[in-house]
């Protein structure tokens, strides 16, 4: 193998520097009258009360000098308020059921024009997740918004001195997933370049109702019921994990496609001339996601320093999307949250001393475990009990949701990555590029850990892929 680099942190500014000239509303280009005034929000949904910030990061263009870029985007924003009219309304709790609903009343998104007195040159490698990019998103306008009225989207654009920009996005994830959010990028490019959709959105959010009566068919080990309510909207709402302050070394670790080829390799079932090969002659999927993720669980899970950690459960999570595994399938235009958690559980000591083949096939086994059934029955959970993902910790990627591929008329993005924040239980993929600025077939894993943790996790990585 021998292609595995493990990135050191880059002399990054801290501060970009940025200002804010303009914070507005952005309303609707056409106020058409809906079929109905709250959007209902699944059991999915309701749990994601919290936001997503991304930043899509964009070369100088001729045609699109700043005042023109700004226009351009203003406007496009407003008529893309019309399909996806929800994103002008707000959250609220329906006193009846006590469930958060959109109240799609149009009162409008948020926009905000700023200037950095860098260049994109000067801001460093974007693929390295400066936490200083929060500058490039606007999390609230409380000039404009009280608390509890705030937007669902806020679209900030910050120009550079070299005459780049960037557009960063601040939404609420109860109104999109990731795929859902790659098809409102893709239809903020078609409109910006004055064509139709590219896709139009689905907005049937009973298509994942609970059942009634629900019925829970299987256990649900990835879910935490919690005594509870769910928070106000205007309440500060912890996401998927309690964030506790905490020391964190922070590093990525970049895998090429031939380090993920390689690993591909090293998954598949050792054959010793028997019928037996350890998997009990069952077929599962190698995929690059698949054995970067068993490689991360492996590295994760051993180096915690605990006492007979040998003997130690360790959970893995991650997301699935479901779209295609419910029956019928969603539309691939379902515009929403249509992700569910899945779940793989070992002792530490298997997977130390286990063939890497029976990690991944653990990893595969999760999901393949979301099937419509079981789908429908964590559906059915939320409708009876409130509660989030359980588990040591998740692997959340954005490595195939394709946002740097989005053709704007001002060029497709140079990066785009999420706002981060560094957490130990959650563990990150992104996309590489090459030097030319264009994605590639490899993958960034970022890793936040205590100094002892972090140092145990590198000698393991480091090892395996030697």
């Amino acid at each position: 193998m021998g292609s595995f680099n493990q990135e050191a942190a880059p002399l990054l500014p801290q501060d970009l520097k940025v200002s804010i000239k303009e914070c507005s509303v952005v309303f609707p280009s056409q106020l058409e009258a809906q079929k109905e005034s709250t959007l209902f929000l699944t059991n999915i949904d309701q749990v994601l009360d919290f936001n997503v910030e991304t930043v899509h990061f964009f070369a100088p263009h001729a045609k699109f000098p700043p005042h023109v870029v700004i226009e351009k985007i203003k406007s496009t924003f407003s008529n893309l308020l019309v399909p996806y009219h929800f994103l002008a309304g707000r959250l609220k709790v329906n006193r009846e059921n006590g469930r958060f609903e959109i109240d799609c009343n149009g009162v409008g998104a948020g926009f905000v024009v700023a200037s950095s007195d860098y260049s994109l040159d000067e801001i460093g490698d974007m693929v390295y997740p400066n936490p200083a990019f929060h500058h490039l998103v606007t999390k609230s306008l409380d000039a404009l918004f009280k608390p509890d009225d705030q937007p669902l989207v806020i679209l900030q654009v910050t120009l550079f001195k070299c005459g780049g920009f960037a557009m960063g996005f601040s939404t609420n994830h109860c109104t999109l997933d990731g795929l859902s959010f790659k098809l409102f990028l893709d239809n903020f490019a078609a409109l910006a370049d004055n064509k139709p959709l590219a896709v139009t959105p689905c907005h049937d959010r009973h298509l994942l109702a609970a059942r009634s009566p629900p019925r829970v068919t299987f256990p649900h080990h990835e879910l935490l019921k919690l005594d509870s309510p769910l928070p106000s909207p205007d309440s500060s709402n912890a996401s998927v994990f309690e964030a506790t302050p905490q020391d964190l070394d922070f590093k990525i670790f970049k895998l090429t496609a031939t380090d993920i080829a390689t690993l591909k390799q090293k998954a598949q079932p050792i054959t010793t001339g028997g019928s037996d090969d350890g998997h009990g002659g069952k077929k599962f999927r190698i995929t690059g996601f698949n054995v970067v993720t068993a490689l991360v669980w492996r590295c994760k899970a051993l180096s915690l320093d605990a006492e007979d950690n040998h003997e130690r459960p360790s959970t893995l999570l991650y997301a699935v999307d479901i779209r295609s595994r419910m029956d019928p399938p969603l539309p691939t235009s379902y515009c929403g949250n249509a992700v569910l958690t899945v779940y793989a559980t070992a002792k530490c000591k298997e997977l130390e001393d286990g063939p890497f083949s029976r990690v991944v096939e653990m990893v595969s086994e999760a999901a393949a475990r979301m099937t419509d059934e079981y789908a429908r029955s964590a559906i059915d959970w939320g409708e009876l009990y409130k509660g989030f993902p359980n588990g040591e910790f998740l692997v959340s990627s954005w490595w195939r949701l394709g946002f740097a591929e989005v053709e704007y008329p001002w060029g497709k993005p140079r990066y785009s990555c999420p706002v981060v924040c560094h957490r130990k239980d959650i563990i990150l993929l992104f996309p590489d590029m090459n030097e030319s600025g264009k994605t590639n077939n490899g993958v960034n894993v970022l890793v936040a850990l205590p100094k002892k943790q972090m140092e145990k996790f590198h000698t393991l990585f480091k090892e395996f892929m030697a």
